[in-house]
């Protein structure tokens, strides 16, 4: 495996642990206005985008305990990978505007975080990983990628024939 790669599997409860902790830690800055804590965050979200959990260490810290509390619920990367690109154009989004002085946009943007990840970590329902599945139904992802997110075939259609 190589340093700039991503795990072709994830487990989805640690993924819901990390949730769990930008929801708090995000929602948490919202209501104080801690500002430094977005770009920070930001740097998380960009780190999983881009190795998984090898250099964040929000990840490995969730992949540990979630290892230690319950057994692997492996579900496909590439979904969660995407989710984790939303999650960290959006912060570095914030950041930007925190930096601008656009305070009331940047929050906007900061609260949309905290909402997904809320519910992620509390439903274990992935926004991201829905909208991969839509992209993927349109074409924009190969099948291949996910077959969990793939499509089914309707009856009496071929997979030629969509």
């Amino acid at each position: 495996m190589s340093v700039f790669s991503f795990p072709a599997q994830v487990n989805e409860r640690a993924a819901r642990l990390v949730a769990a902790v930008v929801a708090v830690s995000l929602a948490g800055a919202l209501v104080g206005r801690v500002a430094w804590l977005v770009p920070l965050m930001a740097v998380g979200f960009v780190l999983r985008v881009g190795w998984g959990p090898a250099f964040s260490p929000l990840a490995r810290g969730a992949v540990a305990l979630a290892s230690f509390l319950w057994a692997p619920r492996p579900v496909f990367g590439k979904p969660k990978r995407f989710a984790q690109a939303i999650g960290a154009v959006c912060t570095l989004g914030a950041s930007a505007l925190l930096f601008a002085g656009q305070g009331l946009a940047a929050w906007s943007l900061v609260g949309l975080v905290v909402v997904f990840a809320l519910l992620e970590a509390s439903l274990g329902f992935c926004a991201g990983c829905w909208l991969y599945a839509r992209l993927q139904a349109l074409g924009v992802f190969g099948a291949d990628v996910c077959v969990d997110c793939a499509p089914t075939p309707r009856a009496g259609v071929s997979e030629s024939g969509r």
